[in-house]
Formats: structure tokens, sequence, C-alpha cells
């Protein structure tokens, strides 16, 4: 089911034998847009601490995501390594963390990350249910060594939301929302809203439509023109996504990308 991101915030996260605490942010990756951890605060059984919880723990999702129930105890989540949640999270500190909790490497050693964002799988759990494959082969060992001071692409969506979108032609709105998949964790659109430029609605951009994501500059650049984007369907937020909108969007943007071939 597609979800707006902005529920997630807040939502209890609940591990084996207790509560663990409330999402307080989200890390997406920026170069297969996918979610990898939530940040989570603790409450006073850990000192408020800070903490990362991958969506290959994920059990149960309840309705409206009010709670995530985890495959963990709170002992592991008590144990696990420490993180900054305010500094950049390295691929040096993600490979301590799988192989903390034995989890599969999502990029690497299981055949590259692939188009799913999770190996060659589409659901973490997917990735979890396989031998556990971080050093098979001579040639993944190599594989994984070379990504381990690789940028991991990680960004969080309190960061992002309110980034400027840059068309081809000029400004045209901000990010306001990530539509993200609950079972493959695949953010499968970015919210727009077009306001800032004079009449505006919210619309739904598919990552594929991004050319860049600047960092100093706060801004994302799209691969369509302020009209494409201004005349994409309108995106209800009080309504769910249905298959019958998403049917819409993928004709209206198939239609774009034949257009962008000349």
């Amino acid at each position: 089911m597609l979800r707006e991101m902005k529920q997630l915030h807040g939502s209890t996260i609940h591990a084996l034998d207790g509560e663990i605490g409330s999402v307080d942010e989200i890390l997406f990756d920026d170069a297969h847009w996918t979610v990898r951890y939530l940040i989570v605060k603790t409450g006073s059984w850990l000192s408020e601490r800070k903490v990362l919880i991958s969506p290959m723990s994920f059990g149960k999702v309840e309705q409206g995501w009010h709670t995530i129930h985890v495959n963990l105890t709170r002992e592991q989540i008590k144990n696990s390594p420490d993180v900054d949640t305010d500094m950049p999270v390295s691929r040096q500190w993600e490979t301590n963390y799988f192989d903390y909790y034995v989890y599969p490497y999502y990029w690497g050693g299981m055949g590259g990350m692939g188009m799913s964002g999770w190996g060659t799988y589409w659901y973490p759990g997917m990735l979890l249910a396989q031998p556990l494959g971080n050093a098979q082969t001579p040639e993944q060992i190599a594989e994984h060594q070379a990504q381990t001071h690789n940028d991991a692409h990680l960004r969080s969506t309190k960061e992002v939301t309110g980034y400027g979108i840059s068309a081809t032609d000029g400004h045209i709105g901000h990010v306001s929302d990530f539509i993200v998949d609950d079972e493959t964790w695949k953010i499968c659109y970015v919210a727009v809203d077009t306001r800032d430029w004079w009449p505006g609605k919210k619309v739904l951009i598919p990552p594929d439509w991004i050319v860049e994501v600047n960092w100093p500059d706060n801004r994302v650049t799209l691969n369509l023109t302020r009209d494409q984007i201004q005349n994409a369907p309108e995106w209800n937020v009080h309504d769910p996504i249905s298959r019958t909108f998403e049917n819409a969007l993928d004709a209206y943007y198939a239609g774009k990308r034949y257009l962008s071939r000349g």
C-alpha cells in the first residue's frame, strides 16, 4: 500500500518484548530511493537515545502506521552500534550495524543493488530470508571492501521536505512529502506543492524524473518543464492513492518520456 511518509512520524515502534519509542525521522537512499532506516527516539528505558531501525527487521505494520512491530528485542536494540544522528551515516557504520544484526548487506554480496533496492530482491524480507551472503566469494569480499568507504547516499526526509523544485525552465514549487510503498519501502513518488508558482496544486513526481538533488542549495532539479509539472494529475491528499490514479500518472509520465526522446 502507498502511504505518505509524514504519517510515519510519531509512530510507535514495538519490539518483541515491549515498546522501543517513536519515529523521529526517516533516512532514505537517494541513489535508489528506498527507505533504509527509521530514526527512533527511545523512551526513558534507554535515556531517550536515538537508534536506527532497518526495514529488514519489520514485522506487522498496523493500519494507519500507528504502530510498527519489529522482530528484535529491547536488549538487542540497547546493544546495537551507537550512531550520531546529527552526522551523515557512513557505509562503515552500516557494515557494523548489519554485522551486529547478522543481516545480508543490501549494497553488495548479493549480485549488486539492482533496481529493487534490496540486492536482487523486491522486499527487505526476501533478502533477509536468503542464506547469509556477506562474504561468500573472494569477488564478493572485494566488492564489499571497495564499497566500504563509498557515500551511503542516506538523506533525511525532514531535511529534504521543503527543498525547492527546479524544472527545466525555472522554479515551480517545493517538496512537500514522499510517497512510499509499505512493503518494498521504495519511494514511489515525490510530492510537489506547486503553489509557489500561481495557480498551484499538489502533484506526484516519480523519482526517475529527478536529475539532481543539490544539498548545498536545498534544491531538486527535474527533467520536466513547469507546464508538464503543473499539468500533471492533481493529487488530493485526503484521498488514498488508488490503482486508477496510479494508472493515470503512469500514462501521463509515459507520454512525457516519449516526448523527451524527441
